[in-house]
Protein backbone atom coordinates (compact mmCIF):
# COMPACT_ATOMS: atom_id res chain seq x y z
CA UNK A 1 0.00 0.00 0.00
CA UNK A 2 1.51 3.68 -0.65
CA UNK A 3 1.85 5.91 1.94
CA UNK A 4 -0.31 8.67 0.43
CA UNK A 5 -3.66 5.75 0.89
CA UNK A 6 -2.57 5.54 4.38
CA UNK A 7 -2.03 8.69 5.24
CA UNK A 8 -5.34 10.48 4.01
CA UNK A 9 -7.34 7.15 5.40
CA UNK A 10 -5.92 8.28 8.78
CA UNK A 11 -6.55 11.32 8.44
CA UNK A 12 -9.96 11.19 7.12
CA UNK A 13 -11.06 8.92 9.97
CA UNK A 14 -9.46 11.67 12.75
CA UNK A 15 -10.94 14.29 10.91
CA UNK A 16 -14.97 12.63 10.81
CA UNK A 17 -14.15 11.76 14.53
CA UNK A 18 -12.81 15.45 16.05
CA UNK A 19 -14.99 17.50 14.29
CA UNK A 20 -18.36 15.14 15.17
CA UNK A 21 -17.54 15.76 18.88
CA UNK A 22 -16.55 19.10 18.42
CA UNK A 23 -19.47 20.01 16.78
CA UNK A 24 -19.76 22.41 13.93
CA UNK A 25 -21.32 25.16 15.50
CA UNK A 26 -19.28 28.23 16.37
CA UNK A 27 -19.00 29.85 20.09
CA UNK A 28 -22.02 32.84 19.90
CA UNK A 29 -21.11 35.92 22.34
CA UNK A 30 -23.96 37.03 24.17
CA UNK A 31 -25.39 40.09 24.47
CA UNK A 32 -25.48 42.76 26.75
CA UNK A 33 -24.50 45.87 28.89
CA UNK A 34 -21.16 47.42 27.47
CA UNK A 35 -18.19 45.81 29.49
CA UNK A 36 -15.86 48.17 31.23
CA UNK A 37 -12.30 48.18 29.79
CA UNK A 38 -10.64 46.49 32.34
CA UNK A 39 -12.76 43.46 31.76
CA UNK A 40 -12.28 43.46 28.39
CA UNK A 41 -8.29 43.52 28.29
CA UNK A 42 -8.71 40.48 30.75
CA UNK A 43 -11.59 39.04 28.59
CA UNK A 44 -9.48 39.49 25.37
CA UNK A 45 -6.03 37.75 27.15
CA UNK A 46 -8.50 34.84 28.61
CA UNK A 47 -9.48 34.02 24.30
CA UNK A 48 -6.40 34.75 23.44
CA UNK A 49 -4.45 32.19 25.51
CA UNK A 50 -6.98 29.53 25.20
CA UNK A 51 -6.35 29.98 21.78
CA UNK A 52 -2.76 29.07 21.67
CA UNK A 53 -3.57 26.34 24.48
CA UNK A 54 -1.86 28.19 26.72
CA UNK A 55 -3.99 27.53 30.28
CA UNK A 56 -2.75 28.63 32.19
CA UNK A 57 -2.37 32.08 31.48
CA UNK A 58 -6.00 31.41 30.31
CA UNK A 59 -7.36 30.30 33.71
CA UNK A 60 -5.33 33.36 35.29
CA UNK A 61 -7.23 36.07 32.69
CA UNK A 62 -10.24 34.76 33.21
CA UNK A 63 -10.68 35.10 37.28
CA UNK A 64 -9.17 38.10 36.58
CA UNK A 65 -12.01 39.26 33.98
CA UNK A 66 -14.61 37.38 36.40
CA UNK A 67 -13.10 39.88 39.21
CA UNK A 68 -13.55 42.82 37.00
CA UNK A 69 -16.89 41.91 35.87
CA UNK A 70 -18.86 39.46 37.88
CA UNK A 71 -22.10 39.36 35.90
CA UNK A 72 -20.95 39.41 32.97
CA UNK A 73 -22.29 36.08 30.71
CA UNK A 74 -19.52 36.12 28.67
CA UNK A 75 -16.87 36.45 30.49
CA UNK A 76 -18.62 33.45 32.89
CA UNK A 77 -18.88 31.09 29.82
CA UNK A 78 -15.30 31.52 28.87
CA UNK A 79 -14.01 31.21 32.00
CA UNK A 80 -16.10 28.11 31.80
CA UNK A 81 -14.32 26.73 29.43
CA UNK A 82 -11.03 27.36 30.08
CA UNK A 83 -11.97 25.19 33.25
CA UNK A 84 -13.71 22.44 31.17
CA UNK A 85 -10.38 21.97 28.96
CA UNK A 86 -8.85 21.51 32.48
CA UNK A 87 -11.24 18.87 33.26
CA UNK A 88 -12.29 20.98 36.09
CA UNK A 89 -15.92 19.83 35.96
CA UNK A 90 -16.78 21.24 39.46
CA UNK A 91 -15.60 24.60 38.30
CA UNK A 92 -17.36 24.43 35.05
CA UNK A 93 -20.51 23.66 36.87
CA UNK A 94 -19.98 26.15 39.74
CA UNK A 95 -18.76 29.34 36.87
CA UNK A 96 -22.13 28.39 34.84
CA UNK A 97 -24.75 27.72 37.59
CA UNK A 98 -27.77 29.95 36.22
CA UNK A 99 -26.76 30.88 33.22
CA UNK A 100 -29.09 29.76 30.47
CA UNK A 101 -27.28 30.18 27.04
CA UNK A 102 -26.93 27.51 24.58
CA UNK A 103 -23.10 27.73 25.33
CA UNK A 104 -23.38 26.97 29.16
CA UNK A 105 -25.44 24.22 28.51
CA UNK A 106 -23.30 22.78 26.03
CA UNK A 107 -20.32 22.83 28.58
CA UNK A 108 -22.15 22.14 31.71
CA UNK A 109 -23.70 18.94 29.78
CA UNK A 110 -20.07 18.01 28.72
CA UNK A 111 -18.62 18.23 32.31
CA UNK A 112 -21.40 16.41 33.50
CA UNK A 113 -20.89 13.96 30.95
CA UNK A 114 -17.42 13.46 31.64
CA UNK A 115 -18.13 13.49 35.43
CA UNK A 116 -20.07 10.82 35.02
CA UNK A 117 -23.54 12.26 35.69
CA UNK A 118 -25.28 11.13 32.99
CA UNK A 119 -28.81 12.48 33.74
CA UNK A 120 -28.30 15.76 33.66
CA UNK A 121 -25.60 15.73 31.03
CA UNK A 122 -28.65 14.16 29.16
CA UNK A 123 -30.85 17.52 30.49
CA UNK A 124 -28.70 19.83 29.36
CA UNK A 125 -27.44 18.47 26.03
CA UNK A 126 -31.07 18.18 25.36
CA UNK A 127 -31.57 21.88 26.32
CA UNK A 128 -28.80 23.05 24.43
CA UNK A 129 -29.80 20.78 20.99
CA UNK A 130 -33.05 22.73 21.00
CA UNK A 131 -31.34 25.62 19.70
CA UNK A 132 -31.99 25.75 15.91
CA UNK A 133 -28.36 27.20 15.41
CA UNK A 134 -26.96 24.48 16.67
CA UNK A 135 -25.40 21.35 14.80
CA UNK A 136 -23.80 18.67 17.03
CA UNK A 137 -23.43 15.07 16.51
CA UNK A 138 -21.64 14.13 19.09
CA UNK A 139 -24.58 15.71 21.50
CA UNK A 140 -27.27 14.33 20.08
CA UNK A 141 -25.95 10.78 19.75
CA UNK A 142 -24.94 11.02 23.51
CA UNK A 143 -27.77 12.59 24.60
CA UNK A 144 -29.84 9.16 23.29
CA UNK A 145 -27.40 6.82 25.07
CA UNK A 146 -27.25 8.66 28.19
CA UNK A 147 -31.14 8.52 28.62
CA UNK A 148 -30.60 4.66 27.59
CA UNK A 149 -27.95 4.62 30.45
CA UNK A 150 -29.70 5.75 33.23
CA UNK A 151 -28.58 4.22 36.66
CA UNK A 152 -25.16 3.67 34.93
CA UNK A 153 -22.07 4.68 36.47
CA UNK A 154 -19.71 4.80 33.87
CA UNK A 155 -16.17 2.96 33.78
CA UNK A 156 -16.40 0.93 36.59
CA UNK A 157 -13.68 -1.12 37.12
CA UNK A 158 -13.43 -4.88 38.24
CA UNK A 159 -11.07 -7.80 38.52
CA UNK A 160 -6.93 -7.58 39.68
CA UNK A 161 -4.70 -4.01 40.46
CA UNK A 162 -2.76 -4.77 36.86
CA UNK A 163 -3.98 -6.17 33.48
CA UNK A 164 -0.88 -6.31 30.98
CA UNK A 165 -1.63 -6.68 27.22
CA UNK A 166 0.84 -7.72 24.63
CA UNK A 167 0.24 -5.47 21.90
CA UNK A 168 0.77 -6.76 18.32
CA UNK A 169 2.94 -4.87 15.74
CA UNK A 170 2.22 -4.93 12.09
CA UNK A 171 4.70 -4.91 9.22
CA UNK A 172 6.20 -1.36 8.42
CA UNK A 173 3.21 0.36 10.84
CA UNK A 174 3.25 2.42 14.84
CA UNK A 175 -0.29 1.38 15.04
CA UNK A 176 -0.97 1.10 18.79
CA UNK A 177 -3.05 -1.78 18.40
CA UNK A 178 -4.89 -3.70 21.51
CA UNK A 179 -5.94 -6.99 22.23
CA UNK A 180 -9.84 -6.12 24.22
CA UNK A 181 -12.99 -8.30 25.14
CA UNK A 182 -16.11 -6.48 24.05
CA UNK A 183 -18.95 -8.06 25.88
CA UNK A 184 -17.11 -11.29 25.90
CA UNK A 185 -16.01 -11.17 22.19
CA UNK A 186 -12.00 -10.92 21.47
CA UNK A 187 -11.07 -8.73 18.78
CA UNK A 188 -8.05 -5.39 18.52
CA UNK A 189 -8.89 -2.56 19.04
CA UNK A 190 -6.88 0.83 18.12
CA UNK A 191 -5.34 3.62 20.91
CA UNK A 192 -7.05 6.45 19.40
CA UNK A 193 -6.10 9.74 21.40
CA UNK A 194 -7.94 12.04 18.92
CA UNK A 195 -11.22 10.41 19.48
CA UNK A 196 -13.18 11.47 22.89
CA UNK A 197 -15.22 8.07 22.94
CA UNK A 198 -14.39 4.31 22.28
CA UNK A 199 -16.00 3.81 19.01
CA UNK A 200 -17.10 0.02 17.61
CA UNK A 201 -17.32 -0.94 14.23
CA UNK A 202 -20.90 -0.17 12.51
CA UNK A 203 -21.47 -3.58 10.72
CA UNK A 204 -21.43 -5.26 14.50
CA UNK A 205 -23.44 -2.04 16.48
CA UNK A 206 -25.74 -0.14 14.68
CA UNK A 207 -26.28 2.66 17.16
CA UNK A 208 -24.17 4.10 19.90
CA UNK A 209 -24.56 1.54 22.96
CA UNK A 210 -22.95 0.53 26.42
CA UNK A 211 -20.17 -2.04 26.04
CA UNK A 212 -17.94 -4.14 29.24
CA UNK A 213 -14.46 -4.22 28.16
CA UNK A 214 -12.13 -6.46 29.59
CA UNK A 215 -7.85 -5.97 29.19
CA UNK A 216 -5.41 -8.56 29.57
CA UNK A 217 -8.13 -11.03 31.14
CA UNK A 218 -7.79 -9.24 34.25
CA UNK A 219 -9.71 -6.07 34.40
CA UNK A 220 -13.03 -5.54 33.26
CA UNK A 221 -14.51 -1.93 32.75
CA UNK A 222 -18.11 -2.23 33.12
CA UNK A 223 -20.42 0.59 31.38
CA UNK A 224 -18.40 2.13 28.64
CA UNK A 225 -19.98 4.12 26.70
CA UNK A 226 -19.51 3.30 22.85
CA UNK A 227 -19.85 5.83 19.67
CA UNK A 228 -20.42 3.82 16.05
CA UNK A 229 -18.75 4.64 12.97
CA UNK A 230 -17.76 2.49 10.10
CA UNK A 231 -14.11 1.14 10.89
CA UNK A 232 -13.66 -1.06 7.23
CA UNK A 233 -11.32 1.86 6.23
CA UNK A 234 -9.25 1.18 9.37
CA UNK A 235 -8.91 -2.61 8.68
CA UNK A 236 -7.61 -2.29 5.40
CA UNK A 237 -5.25 0.48 6.27
CA UNK A 238 -4.08 -2.33 9.36
CA UNK A 239 -4.80 -5.56 7.52
CA UNK A 240 -6.13 -6.86 10.17
CA UNK A 241 -10.14 -6.56 11.54
CA UNK A 242 -10.22 -3.62 13.59
CA UNK A 243 -13.47 -3.50 16.20
CA UNK A 244 -13.30 -0.68 18.04
CA UNK A 245 -11.03 2.81 18.62
CA UNK A 246 -10.51 3.74 22.37
CA UNK A 247 -10.70 6.91 22.77
CA UNK A 248 -9.82 9.25 25.22
CA UNK A 249 -12.71 9.31 28.01
CA UNK A 250 -11.69 5.73 28.40
CA UNK A 251 -8.40 5.54 28.49
CA UNK A 252 -7.97 8.46 30.75
CA UNK A 253 -10.15 6.02 33.45
CA UNK A 254 -7.57 2.84 32.83
CA UNK A 255 -4.52 4.69 34.14
CA UNK A 256 -3.04 3.53 31.17
CA UNK A 257 0.82 2.74 29.74
CA UNK A 258 1.09 1.93 26.14
CA UNK A 259 4.71 0.35 24.82
CA UNK A 260 5.17 0.24 21.53
CA UNK A 261 8.74 -0.92 21.65
CA UNK A 262 7.78 -2.68 24.42
CA UNK A 263 4.68 -4.59 23.06
CA UNK A 264 2.68 -3.70 26.56
CA UNK A 265 -0.51 -1.57 27.17
CA UNK A 266 -0.89 -1.76 30.61
CA UNK A 267 -4.08 -0.85 32.38
CA UNK A 268 -4.76 -0.27 36.50
CA UNK A 269 -7.03 0.42 38.84
CA UNK A 270 -4.88 2.69 40.81
CA UNK A 271 -2.74 5.72 39.86
CA UNK A 272 0.31 5.20 37.92
CA UNK A 273 3.48 5.60 39.99
CA UNK A 274 5.93 8.01 38.43
CA UNK A 275 8.43 6.49 36.57
CA UNK A 276 12.29 6.85 37.59
CA UNK A 277 13.14 8.73 34.16
CA UNK A 278 10.64 10.40 32.46
CA UNK A 279 9.92 13.75 31.99
CA UNK A 280 5.86 15.15 32.40
CA UNK A 281 3.95 17.01 29.82
CA UNK A 282 0.67 18.59 30.80
CA UNK A 283 -2.27 17.70 28.37
CA UNK A 284 -5.80 20.10 28.12
CA UNK A 285 -8.85 18.86 26.78
CA UNK A 286 -10.56 20.80 23.95
CA UNK A 287 -14.44 20.83 25.10
CA UNK A 288 -13.25 18.18 27.32
CA UNK A 289 -12.73 15.64 24.36
CA UNK A 290 -9.72 16.66 22.37
CA UNK A 291 -5.78 16.26 23.06
CA UNK A 292 -4.00 18.87 23.45
CA UNK A 293 -0.31 19.78 24.25
CA UNK A 294 2.25 23.25 23.93
CA UNK A 295 5.58 22.36 22.37
CA UNK A 296 8.63 24.17 21.02
CA UNK A 297 9.57 23.69 17.45
CA UNK A 298 13.25 25.15 17.13
CA UNK A 299 15.89 26.65 19.90
CA UNK A 300 14.69 29.96 19.15
CA UNK A 301 13.83 31.32 21.88
CA UNK A 302 11.24 34.22 20.46
CA UNK A 303 9.33 31.50 18.30
CA UNK A 304 6.36 30.87 20.36
CA UNK A 305 5.16 27.56 21.51
CA UNK A 306 3.48 25.41 19.08
CA UNK A 307 -0.45 24.01 19.96
CA UNK A 308 -0.31 20.26 18.58
CA UNK A 309 -3.43 17.99 18.78
CA UNK A 310 -2.00 14.08 19.60
CA UNK A 311 -3.78 11.92 17.63
CA UNK A 312 -2.35 7.96 17.80
CA UNK A 313 -4.81 6.64 15.03
CA UNK A 314 -2.38 8.68 12.41
CA UNK A 315 0.52 7.18 11.23
CA UNK A 316 3.19 9.54 10.81
CA UNK A 317 5.44 11.52 13.48
CA UNK A 318 3.75 15.16 13.11
CA UNK A 319 2.14 17.34 10.30
CA UNK A 320 2.35 20.87 10.76
CA UNK A 321 0.36 23.77 9.19
CA UNK A 322 1.92 26.86 7.31
CA UNK A 323 2.28 28.44 11.14
CA UNK A 324 3.38 25.01 12.51
CA UNK A 325 6.32 25.07 9.90
CA UNK A 326 6.89 28.97 10.47
CA UNK A 327 7.46 28.22 13.99
CA UNK A 328 9.80 25.28 13.08
CA UNK A 329 12.08 28.14 11.46
CA UNK A 330 11.38 25.80 8.24
CA UNK A 331 10.30 27.96 4.93
CA UNK A 332 7.54 26.22 2.88
CA UNK A 333 9.61 26.52 -0.10
CA UNK A 334 12.15 24.02 1.50
CA UNK A 335 10.20 20.89 1.66
CA UNK A 336 10.13 18.56 -0.77
CA UNK A 337 7.10 17.03 -2.74
CA UNK A 338 5.95 13.24 -1.72
CA UNK A 339 6.43 10.81 -4.33
CA UNK A 340 3.40 8.91 -3.95
CA UNK A 341 1.29 12.68 -4.00
CA UNK A 342 2.65 15.75 -4.56
CA UNK A 343 0.29 17.47 -2.60
CA UNK A 344 1.79 16.61 0.22
CA UNK A 345 5.13 17.27 1.16
CA UNK A 346 8.23 16.42 3.55
CA UNK A 347 10.24 18.33 5.35
CA UNK A 348 12.43 18.33 8.66
CA UNK A 349 11.69 19.53 12.26
CA UNK A 350 15.11 20.55 13.27
CA UNK A 351 14.27 20.38 17.16
CA UNK A 352 10.83 19.43 18.79
CA UNK A 353 11.07 19.87 22.96
CA UNK A 354 8.47 17.62 24.88
CA UNK A 355 8.55 18.90 28.59
CA UNK A 356 12.24 18.21 29.36
CA UNK A 357 13.12 16.32 26.08
CA UNK A 358 14.77 18.16 23.24
CA UNK A 359 14.18 15.46 20.17
CA UNK A 360 15.92 16.27 17.66
CA UNK A 361 15.28 15.51 13.32
CA UNK A 362 11.57 15.04 13.69
CA UNK A 363 10.15 13.86 10.60
CA UNK A 364 7.06 15.70 9.14
CA UNK A 365 4.60 16.65 6.55
CA UNK A 366 2.78 19.47 5.25
CA UNK A 367 -0.24 19.72 2.92
CA UNK A 368 -2.78 17.56 5.43
CA UNK A 369 -6.01 19.62 6.11
CA UNK A 370 -5.84 20.65 9.61
CA UNK A 371 -8.22 23.30 8.74
CA UNK A 372 -10.67 20.57 8.93
CA UNK A 373 -9.80 19.81 12.45
CA UNK A 374 -10.03 23.62 13.65
CA UNK A 375 -13.50 23.58 12.60
CA UNK A 376 -15.83 24.42 15.49
CA UNK A 377 -12.92 24.53 17.91
CA UNK A 378 -11.69 27.76 19.62
CA UNK A 379 -8.08 26.74 19.57
CA UNK A 380 -5.57 27.61 16.75
CA UNK A 381 -3.38 24.04 15.90
CA UNK A 382 0.20 24.06 14.89
CA UNK A 383 0.11 20.62 14.07
CA UNK A 384 -0.96 16.76 14.75
CA UNK A 385 1.08 14.45 16.19
CA UNK A 386 1.19 11.36 15.44
CA UNK A 387 1.65 7.78 16.48
CA UNK A 388 4.88 7.28 14.60
CA UNK A 389 5.93 9.78 17.52
CA UNK A 390 4.58 8.57 20.01
CA UNK A 391 5.17 5.00 19.14
CA UNK A 392 9.02 6.00 20.33
CA UNK A 393 8.17 6.54 23.94
CA UNK A 394 6.73 4.51 26.88
CA UNK A 395 3.60 7.02 27.84
CA UNK A 396 1.78 6.76 30.74
CA UNK A 397 -1.70 8.73 31.49
CA UNK A 398 -1.42 10.22 35.11
CA UNK A 399 -3.71 12.70 36.86
CA UNK A 400 -6.74 11.61 34.98
CA UNK A 401 -5.45 12.11 31.85
CA UNK A 402 -4.18 16.17 32.68
CA UNK A 403 -0.65 15.19 32.13
CA UNK A 404 1.29 11.88 30.43
CA UNK A 405 4.81 10.77 31.35
CA UNK A 406 7.32 10.46 28.26
CA UNK A 407 10.38 7.66 29.29
CA UNK A 408 12.86 7.52 26.89
CA UNK A 409 15.65 5.15 28.44
CA UNK A 410 17.28 3.34 25.40
CA UNK A 411 19.83 2.02 27.16
CA UNK A 412 17.95 0.02 29.66
CA UNK A 413 15.72 -1.98 26.93
CA UNK A 414 16.85 -5.21 25.48
CA UNK A 415 17.96 -5.11 21.54
CA UNK A 416 16.83 -1.57 21.47
CA UNK A 417 18.17 -0.57 17.96
CA UNK A 418 21.33 1.88 17.80
CA UNK A 419 19.86 5.40 18.12
CA UNK A 420 22.18 8.11 16.53
CA UNK A 421 20.42 11.26 18.06
CA UNK A 422 19.69 11.11 21.76
CA UNK A 423 16.90 12.49 23.23
CA UNK A 424 18.26 14.74 26.00
CA UNK A 425 17.05 16.54 28.89
CA UNK A 426 17.78 20.19 28.86
CA UNK A 427 20.24 21.56 30.32
CA UNK A 428 22.35 18.26 30.19
CA UNK A 429 26.24 17.56 28.19
CA UNK A 430 25.45 13.88 28.94
CA UNK A 431 23.16 11.15 27.99
CA UNK A 432 19.73 10.72 28.88
CA UNK A 433 19.44 10.08 32.41
CA UNK A 434 18.29 6.79 33.99
CA UNK A 435 17.87 5.68 37.50
CA UNK A 436 16.98 2.52 36.56
CA UNK A 437 15.10 0.65 34.09
CA UNK A 438 11.53 1.29 34.70
CA UNK A 439 8.67 -0.82 34.39
CA UNK A 440 8.38 -3.32 31.68
CA UNK A 441 11.32 -1.50 29.98
CA UNK A 442 11.22 2.14 28.21
CA UNK A 443 11.05 3.42 24.61
CA UNK A 444 13.81 4.41 22.06
CA UNK A 445 14.39 7.67 20.63
CA UNK A 446 13.06 8.90 17.57
CA UNK A 447 15.40 6.77 15.41
CA UNK A 448 12.72 4.20 15.89
CA UNK A 449 10.21 6.31 13.33
CA UNK A 450 11.73 4.40 10.94
CA UNK A 451 8.88 2.02 11.08
CA UNK A 452 6.53 4.82 10.13
CA UNK A 453 6.76 4.99 6.33
CA UNK A 454 9.81 5.84 5.14
CA UNK A 455 8.57 8.20 2.86
CA UNK A 456 8.34 10.85 5.80
CA UNK A 457 12.02 10.19 5.92
CA UNK A 458 13.76 13.76 4.68
CA UNK A 459 16.15 13.28 1.71
CA UNK A 460 18.95 14.85 3.79
CA UNK A 461 19.43 15.18 7.73
CA UNK A 462 20.15 18.83 9.35
CA UNK A 463 23.70 18.96 11.66
CA UNK A 464 22.23 17.82 15.11
CA UNK A 465 21.58 20.38 17.82
CA UNK A 466 23.59 21.75 20.40
CA UNK A 467 23.16 19.66 23.39
CA UNK A 468 22.49 22.23 25.81
CA UNK A 469 19.02 23.22 24.82
CA UNK A 470 17.10 26.61 26.30
CA UNK A 471 15.11 27.13 29.02
CA UNK A 472 11.21 25.79 28.88
CA UNK A 473 8.68 27.83 27.19
CA UNK A 474 5.25 27.80 29.17
CA UNK A 475 3.68 25.02 28.61
CA UNK A 476 -0.17 24.29 29.39
CA UNK A 477 -1.56 23.09 32.78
Amino acid sequence: MSVSPILRCSFTLACGALIGWFGCTPAKAPGGATRNPLAQKWLDRTKASYNTADLDDASDAAKSASQAAPNDVEIKIWAGRVALARLDYAETMRLLKGVETTDARGLRGRAEWYSGDIEKAADELEAMLQDPDVHDGWAKAIAGLARRGVGRKPFTLNGGLLAVSEMPRMPSSTSLLVPVEIDGDPGLALVATGTAEVTLDSAHRKEPTWVSLRFGGRIEVKDVPAMVQDLSGVSRQMNVPVKALLGVNLLRHLNVTFDYIGGQFIVRTFPPPIPPSATRVPLSYVKGGGMIMRAALSNDKSAPPAALLLDSSMAFPLALDQDGWKKAGTPLASLVPLPQDPKLKQGMVSLLRLGAYDIPEVPAIYGTPIAEVEKGVEVDLDGIVGSGLLAAFRVTLTDGGRAMWLEDVPSMRENAPPRPNDARPRGSDGPPAASGPPSGGAAPPPAVMSAAPPSLKPPAKSAPPSKKAPESPPIAQ
